[in-house]
């Protein structure tokens, strides 16, 4: 064999080896993918550390120096213990209920050992059950007294006008020329919009108590209470909301078909901006946009200077003026994602330990819940933050090769580190976006119902009864009975839910 083909089969060896590594690496990746999928359709999908860690907070997975190197320092700062609300039992909520009492008594009580007559000797509660009223449908018919004038009419030297007749007041209709009342219309609005109850749905279930009404008229009626009514006390939310010190964003995908310039497959965005957990009065105002563009949120907040707390989407960075903050959450559910699927790799694995580090975090600030603001600020520097500082110090040592779950949690967790500090800033600001997320899954729940809007100015008037019906439940406030107090009021007035 002639030194040529010695070097040939070398270099085939060779980039046969190269082309075997970038297969081993594709088919590891398309596992990963695959177990990430099947995951996602038959497994949990919780983030409990009691669930993906398999027995809580393993801090012996950090090594000994970085222990030592995240302590807080020798002086003793005393913690406020946690208190924890009580229970609420089935007797608090259920003597906030009328009652209907039920006697049941003897004639002629006999003994039924020796068959004596019995005398009463008082009376005693033997239980109670909680009872459900089926929905009652009833015609409230408006009828105004009608008068005529004696004088109007009759004599020509006084007027030449013709008789006046009119009627005495009467509450102007919600909407003119249809029979939608203000209990009616709230209905509607609270089933769609807080129990993601389609309208053809509803129109079912109307027409199963005889009820014959349409879901076109019912989507006529809903757009009008938008509009009319709810629209000028978004405005005014939004007014408030921009006013204030902390708002968390978030967005979610939503279906349009009919919309200008644009397919129906298309994924179109609701944005969703919330204030903080903190704050006395809860607001939260959905709105929707056709695009994920950074023009958007910019738009929206557009004056604020407070905190902005996001995702790590680069979108955000179009708000000018706002203190950006990162999500812990959102990190750690990166590394939630790359945890291997076999629990007994777990001692070795770099997703366990970024998983561990931030159950750390998350444990020390929970114990500073109870103090004030400043308090937390000054715990905050000296138990959180140098834990913070730990994670990111042993995540920069980490290699990042291929293209796995974990190198890209690593790299997301590194792309959002000068965000993730900032909440270090003021003992108000909290190191998680949990607060948009909530405030978005409703609406997301509602779409696996509704699947879709049929129009862009449907999903407008949509993302306007979301901001309304989401913050009154925020606040504790019956929605419903509150729709039905704002319908029963002329339309502009503004009534904060």
């Amino acid at each position: 064999m002639s030194e040529h083909d010695i070097q040939k089969l070398v270099a085939d060896h060779a980039a046969l080896q190269k082309e075997n590594a970038i297969l081993k690496e594709q088919l590891a990746l398309m596992q990963e993918q695959f177990e990430w999928l099947k995951k996602q359709v038959f497994g949990r999908k919780t983030e409990q550390t009691s669930v993906v860690m398999d027995g809580g907070l393993q801090l012996s997975l950090f090594p000994e120096e970085k222990v030592q190197a995240v302590s807080a320092p020798e002086k003793i700062i005393t913690v406020l213990g946690h208190k924890r609300k009580a229970k609420r039992t089935h007797d608090d909520w259920m003597s906030t209920l009328p009652i209907e009492e039920k006697r049941y008594e003897e004639e002629n009580p006999v003994c039924d050992r020796c068959g004596a007559e019995m005398e009463e000797i008082g009376e005693e509660k033997v239980y109670d059950e909680l009872v459900y009223t089926p929905a009652k449908f009833h015609i409230r018919r408006h009828i105004a007294k009608k008068y005529k004038c004696k004088k109007c009419g009759q004599n020509p030297e006084i007027s030449t006008e013709s008789c006046n007749i009119r009627f005495a007041e009467y509450p102007v209709p919600m909407i003119p020329h249809s029979f939608c009342s203000p209990e009616l219309m709230a209905h509607i609005l609270y089933e769609k919009f807080a129990k993601a109850v389609p309208l053809y749905r509803q129109e079912k279930d109307f027409a199963s108590k005889g009820i014959n009404l349409l879901r076109a008229t019912m989507s006529d009626w809903v757009c009008i209470a938008a509009e009319q009514w709810c629209k000028p006390i978004v405005k005014e939310m939004h007014r408030m909301l921009v006013a204030g010190r902390i708002i968390h964003a978030d967005e979610s995908v939503l279906q349009v078909l009919h919309e200008d310039g644009r397919k129906a497959t298309d994924d179109s965005r609701m944005w969703v901006y919330c204030n903080d957990k903190m704050n006395d009065r809860s607001i939260i105002i959905f709105e929707y946009q056709p695009t994920r563009a950074g023009i958007h949120p910019a738009k929206f907040l557009k004056g604020y200077t407070g905190f902005l707390i996001c995702d790590g989407y680069d979108a955000y960075n179009a708000v000018t003026g706002a203190r950006r903050c990162g999500c812990l959450a959102h990190v750690r559910r990166k590394f939630v994602e790359a945890l291997p699927k076999d629990k007994s790799l777990y001692d070795t694995s770099a997703a366990a330990k970024a998983v561990e580090f931030c159950n750390r975090i998350y444990h020390e600030e929970n114990q500073l819940k109870e103090l004030t603001a400043n308090e937390r600020y000054e715990q905050r520097l000296v138990k959180v933050k140098p834990l913070l500082e730990a994670l990111f110090s042993w995540l920069e040592e980490l290699p990042i090769e291929g293209k796995g779950k974990l190198v890209r949690a690593i790299q997301y967790a590194l792309n959002e580190k000068k965000y993730l500090f900032t909440f270090l800033e003021d003992g108000n600001v909290p190191l998680d976006n949990n607060r948009a997320e909530n405030a978005i899954r409703p609406f997301a729940v509602g779409r696996k119902n509704w699947l879709f809007n049929n129009t862009a100015k449907g999903a407008e008037w949509s993302s306007i009864l979301f901001s309304i019906i989401s913050t009154a439940q925020a606040n504790g406030i019956d929605a419903e009975k509150y729709l039905s107090n704002l319908f029963s009021n002329p339309a502009g007035t503004i009534l904060l839910p």
